[in-house]
């Protein structure tokens, strides 16, 4: 089996500097994630990295013990480096052994395969909110944006040992394999990922094209995404074709090239459409996701079903489809609040800066029109606030 491997590695734009590390050396591919701010984020997933790689040209150990020895290398220097104290790191490894690829992994970063247009994860994320996920305290839909969803539970480099989880996983010619950091996972989902990686047929192209998908739905993060395309070969030895401008362009010169230039002309042409038609889903399917971003950090309070409501996103709509939804719906009046000076333009929103600050909001109107009402002759009562109130994704 042949691989084709790639990658791709950008800074995003929010970020002082970039935290990621990668390794692209037959057979051996990981992506790293380095926290404890800028010097010792990048120092600790430099030192996963170069740990791994040169324990795997060394040989002698297995895999976990390679990512353990990774841990203690990062974990050392942690220790006795002050200006990097705390530092550690995410790691996911995947080493190609014929046919089938054997993977490592501890943290948030990811590790996915493509196979007939279906997009498998093959890891699991080591953070406190998907655990809450697995013991049912929160929906999936909620850990998205849960404002803990970064919060590790593994990691390198934070104690002496770490656990590893371990796979295996066999591999077809066509398949796709993907590493990459939680920058690209954070920013578009799943479908989005698949339709590019579906759509683009080289691997350099296909992981700057998702670096670039991140960064147009808000590059929060360091993005890094390492491709592998497995092929048919000769023999099952595994030989990496690191994808470069010149190279692709070598890959064209075939005897069959030279001597059907027309058929070439027309695959060329067919090429062509296939990446404008690539990039014009990427465009969309990267403005969605952005719009969807920017909803998710929007909130107001306002008016539902006659009673006041904190709602995520914006008050309006477009063509028909409106940019909000109810997160709580409480049992304050909001005939009763709109008659306060403060609060008479509730019904069309009172914006405000996250969803703490609505919770203050609601608070305040509760206590205020609790207060009209003693001053009514105790005629009047708010009632349960947010406490009472219906559920939502809040």
């Amino acid at each position: 089996m042949k691989v084709r491997a790639a990658a791709a590695t950008d800074i995003g734009r929010v970020r002082e500097g970039n935290e990621d590390s990668y390794l692209l050396e037959d057979p051996i591919y990981a992506v790293a994630d380095g926290m404890g701010g800028h010097r010792g984020g990048e120092v600790a997933s430099r030192i996963a990295v170069e740990t791994l790689e040169r324990l795997f040209r060394e040989g002698g150990t297995a895999l976990a013990e390679q990512v353990q020895e990774a841990n203690r290398a990062v974990f050392e220097r942690s220790t006795t480096d002050h200006s990097v104290a705390g530092m550690g790191t995410t790691l996911t490894v995947a080493i190609v052994q014929g046919e089938s690829i054997r993977l490592a992994h501890v943290g948030d970063s990811r590790a996915y395969l493509l196979r007939d247009g279906e997009l498998r994860m093959l890891t699991e994320d080591h953070t406190l909110v998907h655990r809450m996920v697995k013991e049912g305290e929160i929906s999936q839909r909620e850990a998205e944006r849960h404002p803990q969803r970064s919060v590790l539970t593994r990691a390198l480099g934070v104690e002496g040992s770490v656990q590893v989880d371990q796979a295996t996983v066999d591999v077809l010619a066509g398949d796709r394999v993907m590493l990459c950091t939680d920058g690209l996972t954070s920013m578009i989902g799943e479908e989005a990922i698949a339709r590019i990686l579906t759509s683009e047929p080289d691997p350099q192209r296909a992981a700057e094209l998702l670096v670039r998908a991140a960064n147009q739905a808000g590059g929060a993060d360091n993005t890094t995404v390492v491709l592998l395309d497995f092929e048919d070969g000769a023999t099952v030895t595994t030989t990496t074709d690191v994808a470069t401008p010149a190279r692709r362009a070598e890959r064209h010169d075939t005897a069959e090239d030279v001597a059907a230039p027309r058929e070439r002309g027309r695959g060329v042409r067919w090429i062509r459409l296939a990446v404008v038609l690539g990039l014009v889903v990427v465009v969309v399917a990267a403005g969605l996701v952005g719009l969807r971003t920017f909803l998710d950090s929007q909130w107001y309070v306002g008016v539902s079903n006659g009673r006041v409501a904190i709602f995520n996103g914006i008050p309006t709509e477009v063509v028909g489809f409106e940019l909000h939804e109810v997160a709580v719906e409480t049992r304050i009046s909001a005939s009763e609040a709109s008659t306060l000076v403060a609060y008479r333009d509730i019904g069309d929103g009172i914006t405000v800066e996250d969803r703490e600050a609505a919770d203050a909001l609601i608070e305040r109107i509760e206590a205020d029109v609790a207060a009209m009402g003693e001053q009514n002759g105790g005629g009047t009562q708010a009632g349960g606030g947010t406490g009472g109130g219906t559920g939502g994704n809040g």
